[in-house]
């Protein structure tokens, strides 16, 4: 049997990795500076990452989420003093498109419309709010035809506005910061007065922190940089650190109902000792202040270099916009210099590196890009 060929594929075998380096089965060592979109937030195979799993492994037994299981009452108690948010509750998932179909499950739920705003180049994963950043409609074209979406151009007040007057809006839908859209950072006062419409309209607001969450912009959350405080909150990416994993965070407006959500594989022990682990690590290692001074330094460096058109991003989520195609540059980085970077479009390189990147790793990259430039 064949792979489903729907994204192309690097002739690289990566057998194993260590903090923000891969290395390959012929021994080449690799610069991380993607992390799988976004997923490696702790470095690979952290030690302390490897034991957590390696312990719930060995003392696995009878599993379903109709038994209590004290790793997610822990997880969830972990999370919410981390990120801020005590009083918000917790449905555990198995990846971000599914998180974000469970917000939008709860905002449909609790306002009893079915109207959705989304904004133009953000993704969503392969959900009802499925994504314009093609022109291809076999790919953006919403699974759940039930659900009517609206596409509206980022940090346009007016024009949202405009959508959540009539009142028949179940949810607004946002990145903390655009991604695959080309690392596009909504205004602060934008995001405030979004807040606003949707308490006066009452619609839910969704604040999509998968790419942009889990510390990777120098806050635990992106959004938290406009001071402000979402009805939903998505996660999924850096949570487990390469493990399958997704989160709901709900804040106390919903009330749960049995039956309202379900899942067979979200929370499972693996999944949540994974969770813990990176939480742990995360604190202990002060890696969210580390992604905030690496990717100022990152950023401050190559905002310095003429021949790139615009630098974006925040902490270690950062978009380099270049006036031509970046494919061979991108090539460049990997064949010659042995670092992997990510992309968006066909002009933009996206660094999405383990937050453990130093700033020795940072000014390899940065030569390396100098001489391939």
């Amino acid at each position: 049997m064949n792979l489903f060929d729907v994204y192309p594929l690097f002739d690289i075998n990566i057998v194993k990795g260590k903090g923000c380096h891969t290395y390959d089965d012929k021994g080449t060592e690799y610069l991380d500076l993607y992390g799988g979109h976004a997923v490696i937030s702790v470095g690979h195979s952290h030690p302390h990452y490897v034991q957590k799993i390696s312990e719930q492994v060995a003392k696995m037994g009878f599993y379903s989420n109709s038994v209590i299981n004290t790793l997610q009452r822990d997880f969830a108690e972990k999370l919410g003093k981390q990120c801020g948010y005590e009083d918000y509750s917790l449905f555990l998932i198995n990846s971000g498109a599914e998180a974000n179909e469970n917000a939008l499950k709860l905002a449909s739920f609790h306002t009893g419309r079915k109207k959705v705003v989304a904004f133009r180049k953000s993704f969503h994963g392969r959900t009802s709010a499925a994504v314009r950043v093609t022109d291809n409609p076999k790919i953006v074209a919403p699974i759940n035809e039930g659900i009517d979406v609206t596409f509206i151009t980022l940090n346009d007040i007016e024009a949202v506005k405009k959508a959540l007057a009539p009142k028949d809006v179940c949810a607004v839908i946002i990145e903390g910061i655009m991604g695959i859209g080309g690392i596009q950072v909504p205004n602060p006062q934008f995001l405030q007065e979004l807040r606003q419409i949707c308490t006066e309209t009452g619609t839910v607001l969704i604040l999509d922190e998968i790419q942009s969450g889990y510390g990777r912009s120098g806050k635990f959350f992106a959004h938290q940089y406009a001071d402000i405080r979402p009805d939903l909150i998505t996660l999924a990416k850096g949570i487990g650190n390469g493990f399958p994993m997704g989160a709901l965070m709900i804040s106390p407006m919903f009330k749960p109902v049995y039956g309202m959500l379900g899942t067979t594989f979200g929370g499972n022990h693996l999944a949540c000792a994974a969770g813990i682990a990176v939480l742990e690590i995360m604190e202990k290692e002060h890696l969210i202040e580390n992604a905030l001074n690496v990717g100022n330094f990152l950023i401050g460096e190559l905002k310095k270099n003429s021949k790139i058109k615009e630098v974006r991003g925040r902490g270690l989520m950062i978009g380099l916009e270049f006036e031509n195609p970046i494919k061979e540059i991108r090539q460049r980085l990997l064949f010659e210099k042995h670092i992997f970077t990510g992309v968006s479009g066909t002009n933009v390189i996206r660094l999405l590196p383990p937050l453990c990147l130093s700033i020795e790793e940072a000014k390899v990259f940065l030569k390396a890009l100098d001489e391939v430039l």
